[in-house]
Order: C-alpha cells, then sequence, then structure tokens
C-alpha cells in the first residue's frame, strides 16, 4: 500500500486563475508560465488547464519537447534561451520561441544551418542585473538580430526585480521604454505582481507565473483578496497519537516541550516529501478540517501536529499540509521562504491525483 500523503491538483482552479490574468491583462496576449513543472504541478495537467492561454513559457528545452509531443501546436516560449546551438536547431525544428540575452546567444544566430525562423524575444536588463543587454548594447543587438534571416519577429522584453513593491518598477519601466525608443516590435515586461499592478505596462504579451497557481506575488496580499483560487492540495494523514506529560520532549533535538498533558498527532510526510524542514515548531496545519500547528522539528518522513483543538482526530485523521484550507503563502511564511520553493520542492515519491 502506498504511503498516504498525496498532492492533488485542481484543474478548475489553474483555469479560474488563468482567467483572472487574462481578464487583469485586458487585450494582451498571455504566456501561462508552465517552468519547473508547472510550478510542481505537472505539465500535463497545466497544459490542459491553460489551453486558453495564447502560448506556454519555461526553461527547460526537454519539457517543450514534451509539450509539443503531448499535443500543444500554440506557441512555446524558452524563457532562458538557448544555451548552446544544438538548441537553437531544437527551437528552429520545434518552432519555438527563445529570449536572447546574451551576446553568444547572438553569435548562435549567426552560426545556425537551419533555413527555418524563429520568435525571438530580446531581453534587455532593467535593473533585475541577471540577464539581459544594457542600454548601452540593447539596440546593438536589435539590429544585429533584425538583419539575420532566421529571425522572423522581435519582441523586446524585460523582467522587473522589484514589481511587487509600490512604485518598483518605475524607474525599470522607464528604463526600458527609453531603451525601445526607436525600435519596432511588440513588447513584453508583466510578471504576475505587474500585472495586477502596472496596468500602463501591460503591453502585448504578460507573463504571469505564480499567481496562476493560486499563490500571491505579494508579500502583504493574500492569494484571497486578489480572488485567486489554490489549485495544489498538498495532504496526508494521521499514521500515530502520543499522550504527553507536562515536560515530555518532541522529535529529533527535543526543541518542543509539552507545557501541560497533551495529545500530539504524528502525519505521514517530512522533508523528503517536500514540506520545509526549516518549519518551526507552530507552522499551521489542517487536521480533519481544523486548523492546528506543527510541533517539534519536521524529520525526514514525519512531522507532528498538536490535537488539542481537534480532540476527536486520531489514525487516519486527514491532514492538509496547505491547500484551500490553508493557504500556501502562509505556511511558507512560518518556513522564512516563499510559495514558489514549496510547490517547486514537491517530491516524486508524492502521490500526485487530479482533483481539489
Amino acid at each position: 500500500m502506498p504511503r498516504p500523503t498525496f498532492v492533488g491538483i485542481d484543474e478548475s482552479a489553474l483555469q479560474h486563475n488563468l482567467f483572472l490574468a487574462r481578464r487583469a491583462s485586458a487585450s494582451a496576449r498571455c504566456w501561462a508560465v508552465v517552468k519547473a513543472n508547472a510550478y510542481g504541478h505537472g505539465l500535463e495537467p497545466a497544459m490542459r488547464a491553460f489551453s486558453a492561454a495564447d502560448g506556454l513559457a519555461l526553461v527547460e528545452f526537454d519539457s517543450a519537447q514534451r509539450l509539443r509531443a503531448l499535443g500543444w501546436k500554440k506557441p512555446i516560449l524558452l524563457l532562458e534561451g538557448p544555451f548552446e546551438a544544438d538548441d537553437l536547431a531544437l527551437a528552429l525544428s520545434l518552432d519555438l520561441s527563445v529570449v536572447v540575452h546574451s551576446p553568444e546567444q547572438l553569435a548562435m544566430f549567426s552560426q545556425a544551418a537551419s533555413s527555418a525562423r524563429v520568435d525571438v524575444f530580446l531581453k534587455f536588463n532593467s535593473g533585475m542585473n541577471r540577464l539581459g543587454f544594457d542600454a548601452n548594447a540593447f539596440c546593438a543587438a536589435f539590429q544585429t538580430l533584425n538583419a539575420n534571416p532566421r529571425v522572423r519577429s522581435i519582441t523586446l522584453m524585460t523582467h522587473f526585480a522589484n514589481s511587487d513593491l509600490p512604485g518598483g518598477a518605475d524607474r525599470a519601466l522607464a528604463d526600458f521604454e527609453a531603451a525601445c525608443n526607436g525600435l519596432s516590435g511588440q513588447r513584453s515586461t508583466c510578471n504576475s505582481a505587474a500585472l495586477f499592478d502596472l496596468r500602463q505596462a501591460h503591453c502585448d504579451w504578460v507573463r504571469p507565473g505564480i499567481m496562476l497557481y493560486g499563490a500571491s506575488p505579494f508579500a502583504h496580499r493574500s492569494a484571497q483578496s486578489l480572488g485567486l483560487r489554490a489549485a495544489m492540495r498538498f495532504g496526508s494523514e494521521v499514521i500515530a497519537v502520543q499522550n504527553l506529560k507536562a515536560g515530555d520532549t518532541v522529535g529529533y533535538g527535543s526543541t518542543f516541550t509539552a507545557a501541560a498533558a497533551m495529545r500530539i498527532g504524528v502525519v505521514a510526510c517530512g522533508y523528503a516529501d517536500g514540506y520545509p524542514r526549516h518549519a518551526p515548531s507552530g507552522t499551521p496545519i489542517v487536521v480533519a478540517g481544523v486548523r492546528s500547528q506543527t510541533v517539534g522539528r519536521v524529520a525526514m518522513d514525519m512531522l507532528m501536529v498538536d490535537l488539542s483543538p481537534v480532540p476527536g482526530a486520531n489514525v487516519g485523521s486527514e491532514v492538509q499540509l496547505w491547500g484551500p484550507l490553508l493557504p500556501i503563502d502562509e505556511v511558507a511564511q512560518h518556513a522564512g521562504t516563499i510559495g514558489y520553493e514549496l510547490m517547486c520542492a514537491i517530491a516524486p515519491r508524492v502521490i500526485r491525483k487530479a482533483g481539489p
């Protein structure tokens, strides 16, 4: 029998969140970002749920191949572009759009043997200082690509470092607009946060990511307040119950001490399943539909929960680590991380199934 730990993916929630993204972006076309196995939700359910998107965007070439094999015929954008010349050849053969962000990638185009043509997204470095051409090199890169017969179209793009903060993208947007002055082509700037708060930057293409999966791109605004629905439910069961006396400790390192007699449940889920090891005692958790909190240190295969708020809980009681009853962002905040990381950390051994 398999362990009771599972992840349920609600495709209707994914569809709902894409609907919100498309509604917010008005006339702009929408890339649904599905990198990292669709933020841990799975490429196949994401592809089905995002059928109304104008294209899918990711960074992994093997996943792009898989999407084509699964029947996705709309555009696919490689957000980090080709890593070597063979990647560009594959992009040309599969009709993949590619980001170009470096002189090395420009050189790949000059050396490509294929006569096929590709759509290019030319990336401007607007202050993130990861990928992209600076203001001095951006125009020259555009001219180089524009003269290449293998380039079908050029879209000008950037990625904001601080669009989740009030006014945080103002300077970046101004710099991008200045760099694009005099250059033809469509534009793409907005991630999830900018899609909500920077309507003047929606341009021709938006690129929502985290919002599609039901988590908030903002530190101090909940997914619920944005109208988003959790698409992932991480669940398990209580597999044992311990009755503690005052002074008893729990787990490795004895980091939790019972102040009085109490019942605790042992849950079949640990850091080898993707639950954050550094989540402290007091991290919220739901048992039999009732909110409680973890106690003690998270182990490889187990974690412990206070059953005091749920006196009827026992072995077999259902546990929700995060999902519709418990926002993933809330768990992430207690663990000192972000919902993105938790989604992407679900381990291969965890059973996946459809449904909320």
